[in-house]
């Protein structure tokens, strides 16, 4: 067979392309319009980097990667095509996939916290206005500074309830925080919860290293997130992309350059990230590509045409397949001109015309050479994946499940003490200290003293020697308003 990152190749020319390892982490685009071939592609480059050791998580928008997890079995198909490119043996072989999925039925559960989100993602997810906004961020300052941990909705929702009871006596510390807005944050969380995000929230919370694993052989595992069910909640997919990279830009160490990528993210749909976020996230989001790099991570997004990419973020996207795309209006026409014109010139091939014209399976290709530059871009037909195409059988797929060597690890939620059992107990102190006729003294205490008296003061004291009170706060952290805990 053909070398794992000679992808694809030009019958009538001989010569082949092959993406360079070392530069993988300057990061690519795949686009192309429907039916061109940018699955098959997709699929051909993730078993590449498995074979070179390096994990891969991707998002199955369609469903049918999971196919990746069995050995490929060479029809007709394929066998032309291996024969156009003098290759005319086959041999299929599986691949490491661990399962994930957002809500916890096709794969193991993905969470992270309220705290991690941070306030600038959350915002966003719930589409508040500037003012909401604020005060959403009034209120995660306020949970750091009364030692609260948020880790679910439910926590959250405490939290803007008790603030809103004590809008008068955070008021000098905090603003003004209207009883209008955090209505509207409240509303805006219990439509989330009914559109079943609430699983998102809470803890046991993803590791990083649960994806960035390789197996005994030597060969990058692949996370592979069903993605099927969140094209019909575009913000939290978008969301938890944007979280996902966060993350990784927080908590992984500065490598520089290396030989090959810690971990590469594939992210299909990519214009849906992108379509409905603030302009002030995607400025972060912008950063933390251009940065996230020199982690050692590799980001490629797949989408229809170069435009769905924000200017700014596209021009850091050295690695770039192009399929085909159709010109029957004259939106599609520019569409074509302007991704002609992000590829590297080469003075034998119109591009322009060849985009048009490439049949599924084809693509015009530019990838970074040793140097870092772009080579002058090429057609070819691209291999075919040596992994099931299409997705396992429902009896396949929980064999798949059983056999995780994560299986247990995030399947039973944890709901340990967070702000809203804290806020609980104080409720129920001071209903106590009412029936017995002992209302609480109005002191001038700051407003943890005055929520859980001496014992929980002393209790909150441990926990900030365990959380540094103040949580810390990455690079990430003031990039994205997040948190770790």
């Amino acid at each position: 067979m053909h070398d794992p990152f000679e992808f694809g190749g030009n019958p009538e020319t001989g010569k082949n392309v092959s993406l360079n390892l070392e530069m993988a982490n300057r990061h690519g685009l795949i686009t192309g319009a429907t039916g061109t071939g940018k699955t098959v592609t997709l699929q051909t480059l993730i078993e590449g980097f498995s074979e070179a050791g390096v994990p891969v998580f991707v998002t199955d928008i369609k469903g049918d990667l999971s196919g990746l997890s069995r050995p490929g079995i060479a029809h007709q198909k394929i066998k032309e095509r291996l024969a156009l490119l003098a290759h005319d043996t086959f041999s299929g072989r599986a691949y490491p996939v661990i399962l994930w999925d957002l809500f916890g039925k096709t794969g193991h559960p993905v969470r992270t916290t309220i705290s991690d989100m941070g306030p600038l993602l959350l915002s966003s997810l719930l589409n508040l206005n500037e003012t909401q906004s604020a005060v959403l961020y009034a209120g995660f300052k306020i949970a750091d500074d009364e030692g609260l941990l948020l880790l679910d909705i439910k926590d959250l929702r405490s939290l803007l309830i008790w603030v809103s009871e004590n809008r008068q006596s955070l008021q000098p510390n905090y603003g003004g925080l209207p009883s209008a807005s955090i209505a509207a944050i409240q509303r805006n969380l219990l439509m989330l919860e009914q559109q079943g995000a609430e699983q998102f929230f809470g803890e046991p919370a993803l590791q990083l290293n649960d994806l960035m694993q390789t197996d005994f052989s030597g060969n990058g595992v692949i996370s592979l997130l069903d993605a099927t069910s969140l094209l019909q909640q575009p913000k939290l997919y978008a969301t938890f992309l944007l979280w996902l990279l966060a993350e990784l830009f927080e908590q992984l160490p500065e490598v520089g350059d290396t030989e090959k990528p810690k971990l590469v993210l594939f992210f299909d749909e990519a214009h849906l990230i992108f379509k409905q976020s603030p302009g002030v996230l995607i400025e972060k989001v912008e950063q933390v590509v251009r940065l996230i790099r020199s982690k050692g991570v590799g980001v490629f997004f797949v989408s229809q045409t170069p435009a769905d990419i924000p200017a700014a973020i596209a021009g850091q996207l050295g690695n770039r397949i192009q399929h085909a795309l159709r010109a029957f209006t004259p939106n599609d026409q520019k569409a074509v001109k302007t991704a002609a014109q992000t590829l590297r010139s080469n003075p034998a091939i119109d591009t322009e015309r060849v985009i048009s014209h490439l049949g599924v399976g084809e693509a015009l290709v530019s990838v970074l050479d040793n140097k870092g530059q772009p080579t002058p871009v090429e057609q070819v037909l691209v291999y075919p994946p040596r992994s099931q195409i299409g997705p396992l059988a429902l009896e396949e797929w929980l064999l798949q499940l059983q056999r995780s060597p994560l299986a247990g690890r995030y399947d039973t939620m944890i709901d340990r003490e967070s702000a809203y059992e804290m806020l609980a107990q104080r409720a129920a102190q001071a209903s106590a200290n009412t029936v017995v006729g002992k209302p609480a003294a109005r002191k001038n205490n700051s407003p943890v003293e005055d929520f859980v008296g001496s014992m929980a003061k002393s209790a909150v004291r441990s926990i900030g020697s365990q959380l540094g009170r103040q949580i810390v706060r990455g690079l990430l952290g003031s990039l994205l308003g997040g948190r770790r805990r």
